[in-house]
């Protein structure tokens, strides 16, 4: 940095002296961008009235000028890289397992299924009190201090000890950290004897491997229509999103195409043999269905090969490539932009960031989520389909061709608190951890609980009791309870199911209360798919 500043004032002399010397007029020379960010540093470490971080100025200089691209293109620093690769590679190395902090104590809430903790025999129920010989019981632990102990790399040892219910000692485990899988496949299972259920929540490396899994488990248990849910799936890779879609669109048919002011137009095609070429399908979109989310549905939609049912999409039409840089940080840089098979650019606009950041709250206080018809249009976004000419929209996301609105009406202020107090996360943790055993024996499967556990008056007793007892502020509404009633111990059972199960078991049972997969069952029971006349592909 110094040494920039110094040859800088020597090129500008010499200049000046051959200037003098043939009395022969010159524009000074002007400096380079990366002289004068140069430049700056150099004058504010040496003449700052307070010491200085020099990396903290680097990293808000480049998020700074990152910022005035676009709200996509972003820096990301060294020690946030891995973490935020997660999502994307489908795995992390660790010991592999889900756990919560409840009353300062570490509890395993699930061991990953093929993860190293797992294979040991540690449990779900386990409450780790130290860490490599250090004591994490009592001290006031936070989610990234437990990620930064037992993260590292694959191949190094981690010590635990475990407390276990109706043991009397410690149970100490050496684990060998290894790559633990990330699954973007939540769920599959049937929601009716024909109709498969699917619920995607990012697309990674691995996801489209689990989507043939899940496909070929639902076709085996007699699917005949399948529901692809993207509600909340923000995106990720774009070349599975193009693996996925191939598993339902035939031949070579175009999935998307993109293009930038130093990248030509790519197409991505279809091209090899899909899982579900033909079967009915509805795909299940909201207002955080984002990217590779938009890629899969628009395509889908383009080819008039499924119904896309919901609420209007994110509407990110932008594709970043990841670059590392020198340093181990990272880059994500928007070179292109994506269109879908009918030519839809699907991006909102970023005019002015503040607007865009603040997008979800503009469309709620429009009415978008309750009103199709608060949505307008021009003609010039209009796009036909590609095989039976239906209109479909560019601009600001995926319309969908059945709206559903967003349903407020079971919605309090005492649900809400509940939720922003995280009594529906720890209270059943606690319940699970008294009751497991019993539990177990009582309903040795899903479907029994599913069927057979009810939350009773007692049970709400002593939820509500719970939540009095964390939060002394916190007060009972009997009308509000009224109105809420259903959606809250549904949301009980549901959350205990899953610390029971597994994430699958949850979805089983809180899906009763997702109007969007309802409304797709509706259609697909009812003559009314079969109305839309959609291409045979």
């Amino acid at each position: 940095m110094k040494y920039g500043g110094v040859l800088l004032i020597l090129g500008l002399s010499i200049n000046s002296f051959i200037s003098f010397a043939q009395k022969v007029p010159t524009e000074p020379k002007s400096p380079s961008n990366g002289q004068r960010l140069d430049e700056i540093f150099t004058y504010v470490d040496k003449l700052y009235v307070d010491p200085v971080n020099d990396k903290e100025l680097m990293d808000a200089a480049i998020v700074a000028m990152l910022e005035k691209l676009d709200p996509h293109t972003v820096y990301i620093p060294k020690d946030e890289v891995d973490a935020a690769n997660v999502a994307i590679d489908g795995s992390f190395v660790g010991i592999g397992v889900r756990f919560q902090i409840l009353k300062d104590t570490l509890m395993v809430v699930e061991t990953i299924v093929g993860g190293p903790s797992e294979k040991l025999g540690i449990r779900a129920g386990d409450k780790i009190v130290a860490i490599d010989g250090q004591s994490v019981a009592g001290i006031g632990l936070k989610n990234n201090q437990v990620r930064e102990k037992l993260l590292g790399e694959a191949g190094t040892k981690v010590r635990v000890d475990i407390m276990r219910k109706a043991q009397k000692k410690l149970i100490n485990y050496i684990i060998t950290r290894d790559k633990v899988p990330v699954n973007s496949v939540d769920c599959a299972y049937m929601v009716s004897p024909k109709i498969g259920y699917l619920k995607l929540t990012s697309f990674s490396r691995s996801s489209h491997d689990e989507i043939k899994k899940g496909l070929d488990k639902l076709k085996a248990r007699g699917m005949e229509s399948l529901i692809l849910d993207l509600q909340g799936n923000g995106g990720g890779l774009l070349y599975a999103a193009q693996l996925i879609a191939d598993e339902f669109l035939s031949d070579n048919k175009l999935i998307v195409y993109s293009e930038g002011r130093a990248q030509p137009r790519q197409d991505l095609n279809a091209g090899r043999s899909g899982s579900w070429e033909k079967g009915k399908v509805i795909v299940l979109i909201d207002d955080n269905s984002a990217s590779a989310s938009e890629i899969l549905s628009g395509a889908i939609q383009d080819w008039d090969r499924g119904l896309i049912v919901g609420r209007r999409s994110y509407g990110k039409g932008l594709v970043q490539r990841p670059i590392d840089l020198s340093d181990g940080s990272q880059m994500r840089l928007t070179i292109a932009r994506y269109f879908t098979p009918s030519g839809r650019f699907i991006q909102r606009s970023y005019e002015n960031i503040d607007d865009y950041k603040n997008e979800y709250m503009r469309r709620f206080m429009h009415g978008e989520f309750s009103h199709l018809d608060s949505i307008k249009l021009p003609d010039s976004l209009k796009f036909e389909t590609r095989v039976t000419k239906r209109a479909v929209y560019g601009g600001g996301g995926i319309m969908p061709d059945f709206f559903v609105p967003i349903d407020t009406s079971e919605i309090t202020d005492l649900y809400r608190n509940t939720i922003q107090n995280g009594a529906f996360t720890s209270f059943p943790l606690t319940y699970v951890d008294k009751n497991r055993d019993d539990l177990h024996k009582k309903y040795e499967t899903v479907d029994q609980f599913i069927a057979n556990f009810k939350v009773d008056k007692q049970l709400m007793d002593e939820f509500f009791a719970y939540v009095k007892k964390e939060n002394k502020d916190f007060e009972f509404n009997e009308d509000q309870y009224k109105i809420s009633k259903d959606i809250m111990e549904l949301r009980l059972k549901a959350t205990i199911a899953n610390d029971l199960y597994g994430i699958e078991a949850f979805y089983m049972i809180y899906n009763k209360k997702n109007e969007i997969l309802q409304k797709a069952i509706q259609l697909l029971e009812s003559n009314e798919y079969d109305k839309q006349k959609l291409a045979l592909n």
